[in-house]
C-alpha cells in the first residue's frame, strides 16, 4: 500500500497574491487596464482560453518595448522578491514535523500546479519545498524576450499533473517524456492514489482538480485572499456546488483556520493509510 500523502497547491491567490499582476505592476504596467482592455476582449469577443490570452498579451507587451522586454532575468528576479501569504514560509516544515511525530511511516510530499509563469514560481523562496512544480512556460527569443508559450496550464490541463503525481512521474527523471503520463499502471502500483491527495486552490482553473480529487475520495480546500473580498463570492460558489470540502481565507499561520483544517486532513489521511496497511498485512 502507498504510504505517501500528496498536498497539492495552486499558487496565485492561494499561496501568494497574483504573481503575474504583481510582476506587471513592478514593471510599470497599468494592471487593471491590462486585464480589462487587453485580456478580457480576447476572452469575451474572440473566444480565447484565459491562460493563452494573458500569455499572448504579455508577449505583445514585451515586443512593444513600452516597459522593456520581458526577459528571463526579470521574471526570475520578480520570483525571488514575490511576497507570500501569511504563514506560507513555515507551512511545509510545520506539517512535516506533525507527520514525522505522529506517523513516521508516512511520507508527506508537496506539489505545485499553477497557470502562472514557471520561471517566476521556481525562483520563489518556497520553490525548494515542492517535489515538483508545473506551470505555464515561455520560450525566449535571441534578445532574451518572451517569444511563445512552451506550455499552457489551464483548467483540465491541471488534472494531467495530478495523474503525474498519482503514477509517480515526477522530478527530473520525468522530463522529456510527454506521453509517459498515459501509460497504464495497475491500481495496486499507483504511487499516490487520488484518495491520498489534498488539493488547495482558489480559482476557476482549479475546478477540474477540485472535482477529480473529491470524487476520488481525497480532500479539496477552497481559499480566498482576504485582500480581495470580491473574490469571496466566487469561492463561496465552490461550496454551494459541492466542489470543495471547506472554504477559508488564504492564511497559514498556526492559529489560522485553514492551517488547522490542513493539519486535520493530513492526520485523517495518515490514519486511514495506517489502518489500510495493517489490514493489508493481515
Amino acid at each position: 500500500m502507498s504510504d505517501v500523502i500528496a498536498l497539492v497547491f495552486d499558487f496565485d491567490d492561494t499561496l501568494a497574491p497574483d504573481s503575474t499582476s504583481g510582476f506587471l505592476n513592478e514593471i510599470g504596467v497599468d494592471v487593471e487596464d491590462f486585464w480589462s482592455r487587453k485580456v478580457d476582449p480576447l476572452l469575451f469577443e474572440q473566444d480565447w482560453d484565459p491562460v493563452p490570452a494573458f500569455l499572448y498579451q504579455m508577449i505583445e507587451l514585451s515586443r512593444s518595448g513600452k516597459h522593456g522586454a520581458i526577459t528571463l532575468d526579470r521574471l526570475e528576479d520578480w520570483g525571488r522578491r514575490l511576497p507570500l501569504h501569511s504563514g506560507v514560509e513555515s507551512l511545509f516544515q510545520r506539517l512535516r514535523v506533525q507527520v514525522e511525530r505522529d506517523h513516521p511511516q508516512i511520507r508527506l510530499e508537496f506539489y505545485l500546479i499553477s497557470s502562472g509563469i514557471g520561471d517566476v514560481l521556481r525562483n520563489t523562496s518556497i520553490a525548494h519545498e515542492f517535489t515538483d512544480i508545473w506551470a505555464s512556460e515561455f520560450i525566449y527569443d535571441g534578445e532574451g524576450g518572451i517569444e511563445f508559450p512552451k506550455r499552457v496550464v489551464s483548467f483540465t490541463d491541471k488534472t494531467r499533473y495530478l495523474f503525474h503525481i498519482q503514477k509517480g512521474i515526477v522530478g527530473a527523471s520525468s522530463r522529456n517524456k510527454p506521453f509517459e503520463v498515459n501509460r497504464k499502471i495497475p491500481s495496486e502500483r499507483l504511487r499516490v492514489p487520488f484518495e491520498q491527495m489534498i488539493f488547495v486552490g482558489d480559482g476557476y482553473t482549479d475546478i477540474p482538480c477540485f472535482s477529480l480529487i473529491r470524487r476520488s475520495g481525497g480532500v479539496a480546500f477552497g481559499v480566498w485572499d482576504p485582500r480581495h473580498r470580491h473574490k469571496r463570492s466566487r469561492a463561496w460558489g465552490f461550496i454551494q456546488e459541492g466542489r470543495v470540502s471547506n472554504l477559508n481565507q488564504a492564511r497559514y499561520d498556526d492559529e489560522a483556520e485553514l492551517y488547522q483544517w490542513l493539519e486535520e486532513a493530513v492526520e485523517s489521511l495518515a490514519g486511514r493509510i495506517a489502518l489500510k496497511n495493517r489490514t493489508y498485512r493481515g
